[in-house]
C-alpha cells in the first residue's frame, strides 16, 4: 500500500494547536485547518475531536488496520471506530492536545486523514471488489489510485465552494453508487478496428443532502488517456463557478441545475480542452496495472459444517474471478468496531488472504483473497470475535450515519433506532434478515449521511409536537435505489415516532410477504400498490399512547431523558 503522509503536516497540528491555546489564532481560523486535516468537533464539547481517516478505495492491510486499532487504543475512551459511507474509519472524542500523537501512530502505516473533511476532494471511493469480481469489465484500481494522488494537497483542492466526490466502479451492478456523486466514474469499453479500448462512463453532478439531484453523463465515452484531464476541467469549473455566497447552494449539483444538461456538458468539455492545451511539462500519475497474486498461506485448514456457517458461507462468501479464492463480508453491526476486532481481522487477514481488507460504503469490512479450503477457519476467527454475522450485504445489515450522540447537525440518535431494528431480527423478522431487496438506510438529520435516500427504507431525523410533547420522529423514504447512470430517490410516504418504528418494519414487512405476486421484489411490490397504499398500512404506526400511559414512548432511543431539539452548525459546510 502507498503511503499518503507529510509528517511536516503532522508537526504543524502541535504547532497549531499550540498557537489555538495561546490566542494566537481564533477558533475559526484553527476549525478551517483541522477540517483541512480530517478532525472535526464534536457535539457539545470544544476540546475533543472525531479523527476521520483517510482510506483511499478503501484499501488497507493488516498493518495499517493494527495501527488504527493502536491509536484507537490510546487516545480513544470507547475503544471503538466507525466504519463510514466512504469507505473511511472515523474515531470519536480524542483530547485536543492527543490529535498529533493519534496522527503520527497511524502515519507509521501510511495513513492519514488529509483532505479527509473541508472544503476539497473527499476520500475517492471505489467498488470494494474491484480486480477480484467475476462481472467486472476491468479492475479500476489504478485509475481511482491516479485520481486520488493526483488532487490530494493539489492547490487546485485546497480552497473548494463545497467538498467534491468521486467514485469508481468497474461492476454491471454499481455497488459504488456512481449516480449520487459529484463525478462517477464507472469503466466501459468500446471496439475500434477490431481492437478493444478502455475508457469510462462519466456521471457528473449527482449528490444526497437535503437536495438529491441524479448525475448525468457528460460524452458517450470517455478514453483512458482522457480521464485526468476530464477531472481536472470538472474540477476547474467547480472551483471557478461554484456558488461560494450561499453555502447551501455550493455544490456541484447546483450548477447542473442552474445551466442545465447541455450548458452543463459544454462548459466542462470545453474546459478539458484547455486544460490539455495549457498544461505544462509535468506529467499525470501513471495507471499502474499490476495483477495480484495469489496469497501463501500456510494455517491449519479446519472444516466446518453447522448449518449457522452454511447459512453465513451462503450470505457473505463470495467467489472471486480467481478460481478457488472468495471474498469474505465481515458485517459490522452500527458500522462498529472495537480495538480487539480490529486487531483480530487484522491478524486473520495476515494468516488467511495476504494481510488484504477492504471497507465497504455499507460499513463493513472484507477480506479479499481467502482460499476456500480456509472459509471455516475464518468463520471460525469471527466467531471468536463476536464477528461472525450473516446476512451482510442483506435486509439485517444496516447502514446509519453517527446522528445526534456527536453530529451537530443531527435531530435524533441514529444509531439507537439502527440498534433497535437490528435486535428485531432476533424479534419477529429473523426469517426475513437475509432478503436482498430490501435495504435500511437510516440518517439523523435530512442531509442524508446515511444515504436515506437511495435506500428501499430510508429513514431521516426530525420532530414534532405529540399531546404537548416534542417527540423525535423519523420520516419514512421508500423505494430508493441506484443503477449505473441513475438515482432513484425514495417518496417520502409518512412520518413515525422514532420507538415505533421497529414494529412498522415489521408489519411493511409482512404485509409485503402477504400481498406480493410470485416473484415480486419490494421495490418492484411498493411500485406496484403506490405510496399512498403504503401510508394508510402504516397510519396506525404515527400514533402514541397519552404521555402518563408511556412516558418512553416520548423519547429517543437510548435516551432516558426529554427529548430536546438542539441542533448546530455542521462541520461539513464549514
Amino acid at each position: 500500500m502507498w503511503n499518503l503522509v507529510l509528517p511536516s503536516e503532522i508537526k504543524r497540528f502541535e504547532e497549531i494547536i499550540i498557537k489555538l491555546e495561546k490566542g494566537e489564532i481564533s477558533s475559526d481560523d484553527f476549525k478551517r485547518f483541522r477540517l483541512e486535516n480530517g478532525v472535526y468537533g464534536i457535539r457539545g464539547v470544544d476540546d475533543k475531536h472525531m479523527i476521520r481517516i483517510k482510506i483511499p478505495l478503501g484499501l488497507l492491510t493488516s498493518e495499517q488496520l493494527d495501527s488504527i486499532a493502536s491509536a484507537t487504543e490510546q487516545f480513544a475512551p470507547a475503544k471503538m471506530g466507525h466504519i463510514t459511507t466512504r469507505q473511511d474509519i472515523q474515531v470519536h472524542n480524542i483530547e485536543r492536545r492527543d490529535v498529533p500523537r493519534f496522527l503520527s501512530v497511524i502515519a507509521k502505516t501510511g495513513l492519514t486523514t488529509r483532505e479527509a473533511c473541508g472544503n476539497t476532494v473527499r476520500n475517492v471511493t471505489a467498488c470494494p471488489y474491484a480486480g477480484v469480481s467475476r462481472g467486472e469489465l476491468f479492475d479500476v484500481t489504478p485509475y481511482a489510485k491516479a485520481v486520488t494522488l493526483y488532487f490530494l494537497r493539489n492547490p487546485l483542492n485546497q480552497n473548494l465552494p463545497r467538498k467534491f466526490k468521486f467514485a469508481f466502479e468497474g461492476c454491471p451492478e454499481d455497488h459504488a453508487r456512481t449516480p449520487i456523486h459529484d463525478a462517477g466514474i464507472a469503466a466501459a469499453i468500446r471496439r475500434q478496428g477490431g481492437k478493444e479500448e478502455r475508457g469510462f462512463k462519466i456521471y457528473v453532478g449527482g449528490g444526497l443532502g437535503s437536495h438529491p439531484v441524479s448525475a448525468v453523463l457528460l460524452e458517450p465515452f470517455t478514453s483512458e488517456g482522457l480521464l485526468l484531464p476530464t477531472c481536472e476541467a470538472i474540477m476547474r469549473i467547480f472551483d471557478r463557478m461554484g456558488n461560494r455566497k450561499n453555502r447551501s447552494r455550493a455544490r456541484l449539483k447546483f450548477l447542473l441545475e442552474e445551466w442545465g444538461e447541455e450548458k452543463f456538458r459544454k462548459t466542462i468539455l470545453e474546459e478539458r480542452t484547455i486544460v490539455l492545451m495549457t498544461r505544462s511539462g509535468k506529467e499525470y500519475p501513471s495507471f499502474e496495472c499490476v495483477e495480484e497474486k495469489a496469497p501463501l498461506v500456510s494455517e491449519k485448514v479446519v472444516k466446518a459444517s453447522s448449518p449457522a456457517f452454511e447459512r453465513w458461507k451462503k450470505t457473505n462468501a463470495l467467489e472471486q474471478k480467481q478460481k478457488g479464492f472468495y471474498i469474505v463480508h465481515v458485517r459490522c453491526p452500527l458500522g462498529d468496531v472495537t480495538v480487539a476486532q480490529m486487531r483480530g481481522i487484522a491478524a486473520a487477514a495476515k494468516k488467511f488472504c495476504g494481510g488484504r481488507i477492504c471497507a465497504t460504503i455499507t460499513q463493513n469490512l472484507i477480506l479479499r483473497w481467502v482460499p476456500e479450503a480456509y472459509l471455516g477457519v475464518v468463520y471460525q476467527e469471527l466467531e471468536r470475535l463476536k464477528l461472525a454475522f450473516a446476512s451482510a450485504e442483506r435486509f439485517a445489515d444496516i447502514t446509519r450515519c453517527p446522528g445526534s450522540d456527536t453530529c451537530n447537525l443531527a435531530i435524533t440518535k441514529s444509531r439507537g433506532l439502527a440498534q433497535a431494528l437490528g435486535d428485531s431480527f432476533q424479534n419477529g423478522l429473523g426469517n426475513s434478515a437475509d432478503l436482498k431487496d430490501i435495504d435500511i438506510k437510516i440518517s439523523g438529520c435530512p442531509n442524508s449521511c446515511g444515504q436515506h435516500h437511495i435506500a428501499a427504507l430510508g429513514f431521516y431525523g426530525t420532530a414534532r409536537n405529540v399531546n404537548g410533547k416534542l417527540v423525535p420522529h423519523y420520516e419514512l423514504l421508500v423505494g430508493g435505489g441506484t443503477v449505473e447512470g441513475k438515482a432513484t430517490h425514495g417518496e417520502v410516504a409518512l412520518r413515525i415516532p422514532a420507538r415505533r418504528i421497529p414494529e412498522a418494519v415489521k408489519y411493511l414487512v409482512t404485509f409485503y410477504q402477504r400481498e406480493k405476486k410470485t416473484n415480486e421484489m419490494f421495490r418492484g411490490f411498493l411500485q406496484r400498490v403506490g405510496v399512498k397504499k403504503i401510508q394508510s398500512e402504516l397510519e396506525p404506526f404515527t400514533k402514541l399512547e397519552s404521555f402518563d400511559c408511556n412516558p418512553d414512548s416520548y423519547r429517543d432511543w437510548t435516551d432516558e431523558k426529554p427529548f430536546a431539539l438542539k441542533v448546530g452548525k455542521g462541520e461539513c459546510a464549514a
